[in-house]
């Protein structure tokens, strides 16, 4: 059930500090990494971590979810920004977001019940599989010591929690692995290794570009590709939270928050964003519920930049891939080896195919979308099976059973014998359904061809749907009929 908005800020508030605290620090190395796959200056990402974290803790519809900048949006601005420059990156950002309120206000989130449950956990399987791939490089083949601080960080997340609870594990095993880090002097790769950060705050300023429609010819293609890839990315985690939480949220107005946040961003040197199931999962795993955890994220994080950047150059990569490893475990959804022995071969395949091509592509549209098309295919094969019974008493009958569209027409047309002459043709619809114009079509055929042999034809047992589409559409209707020679 939803949350008051006292409860929403205030309900949590020690939790959601915590997290928000351990969130921000974990913000900073794939702020960075995103930035570097964009092509832009580290602090492009930085800067669109912190507004974007900070806005939607205010006009987000899920609280305890974190946005920020992300690899999937990433990917698609490489092009943007290989052959015209960080302003017109800026400026793409804003339409971005212009184009998901009008997403919100035109309530996109109802196509989210389109989605299946297969497609749904091959989405969480493949994002935990690249949370994982994602950290390899940062600890596979570097030194002995890499591996001890990686194991050493899970055996702090996963042990202490059994003794200690009133401090994330995940942040002390930072703190503590930090400053031992600081004081050895381990040959360690640091965040440090990854850019420069600069300690300068955001700057208000518009985007150095034409505003004509040439400009708007640029952008518009990559807007709308981020605008969609964000809200779908978005919309996803959302609805992950919910089910970690047991809460509901407001989808619609979620759409319309990331829209408000990326717009502001743009404004201020910032990448476009959206939700982070990674970050998501280490607050809420971290005890984070509200919106307090996002606001206390985004501005610890530029406090973090500010004040504390001789530090937080400091800070050991294990651990954090070692947090990150936590996250990419905790994610995967484990049932799903025995979903895949229980469920449908067709929804195994679904999510399988879901979890390769996201994996394949790095891109979770292209795989999410993918499902989504698998999945109807195989119901538009599912109920396409028709079976026409033909009995001879009175008159030649014909029961129709099923559902009558375009992909179901061809066998339909097969169960009937045209070369009868003369005789009583009833064509019962009770247990079946015509759905489209094809559908009416077919039975116009069956008709009418009946009819070129001087039979007697009628059609009954029509449902309203069926019988408001015939009415509307059917030839067969007029007494001239004829057969349509297409």
């Amino acid at each position: 059930m939803k949350q008051s908005l006292k409860t929403q800020w205030f309900g949590n508030i020690r939790g959601d500090i915590l997290s928000g605290i351990l969130v921000a620090i974990a913000l900073i190395p794939e702020a960075i990494a995103f930035s570097i796959i964009a092509g832009v200056d580290p602090m492009v990402g930085l800067y669109a971590s912190f507004s974007i974290a900070v806005i939607i803790a205010f006009v987000g519809g899920r609280p305890g979810m974190i946005s920020a900048a992300t690899g999937a949006m990433a990917l698609l601005m490489v092009p943007l920004v290989r052959d015209h420059g960080l302003e017109y990156l800026l400026a793409a950002t804003i339409l971005t977001g212009v184009i998901q309120i009008l997403f919100g206000v035109f309530k996109v989130a109802r196509v989210m019940k389109f989605i299946p449950r297969a497609v749904m956990i091959g989405f969480v399987n493949a994002l935990a599989i690249l949370i994982f791939m994602a950290q390899v490089p940062h600890f596979l083949g570097i030194n002995t010591m890499t591996y001890v601080f990686v194991a050493v960080t899970l055996a702090i997340i996963y042990i202490v929690p059994r003794f200690f609870k009133a401090i994330p594990s995940p942040l002390i095993a930072l703190v503590v692995l930090t400053a031992v880090t600081i004081y050895s002097g381990f040959d360690l790769r640091t965040v440090g290794d990854l850019g420069i950060i600069s300690q300068t705050l955001p700057r208000f300023l518009l985007p150095d570009v034409p505003f004509n429609l040439e400009t708007l010819a640029i952008i518009f293609p990559y807007s709308l590709a981020l605008a969609i890839v964000g809200l779908l990315e978005s919309l996803l985690t959302a609805n992950i939270v919910d089910d970690m939480t047991d809460t509901t949220s407001d989808k619609n107005k979620e759409a319309r928050g990331q829209g408000i946040a990326n717009f502001v961003t743009g404004f201020f040197g910032g990448m476009a964003g959206c939700a982070m199931i990674g970050q998501s999962v280490i607050n809420v795993k971290s005890g984070g519920r509200g919106r307090l955890s996002a606001l206390v994220a985004g501005t610890f994080l530029m406090f973090l930049i500010i004040v504390l950047g001789n530090v937080v150059v400091q800070i050991p990569m294990p651990v954090l891939v070692g947090i990150m490893i936590m996250v990419s475990i905790g994610t995967f959804d484990w049932a799903s080896f025995t979903y895949l022995k229980k469920a449908p071969k067709t929804d195994s395949i679904v999510m399988l195919a879901t979890v390769a091509i996201v994996v394949y592509t790095h891109d979770l549209s292209i795989g999410v979308l993918a499902g989504v098309l698998l999945s109807a295919i195989f119901f538009v094969s599912k109920i396409s099976k028709i079976k026409v019974e033909k009995r001879l008493l009175d008159a030649r009958q014909y029961r129709v059973e099923g559902q009558l569209f375009f992909a179901s027409v061809e066998d339909f047309l097969e169960k009937f014998d045209f070369d009868v002459e003369r005789e009583k043709v009833i064509i019962d619809f009770t247990d079946a359904h015509i759905w489209d114009d094809s559908g009416v079509g077919a039975v116009d055929r069956v008709v009418l061809k009946f009819r070129e042999n001087a039979n007697e034809v009628e059609v009954t047992g029509l449902d309203a749907g069926s019988q408001k589409l015939i009415d509307q559409l059917a030839i067969f209707r007029s007494s001239n009929a004829k057969l349509p020679t297409h």
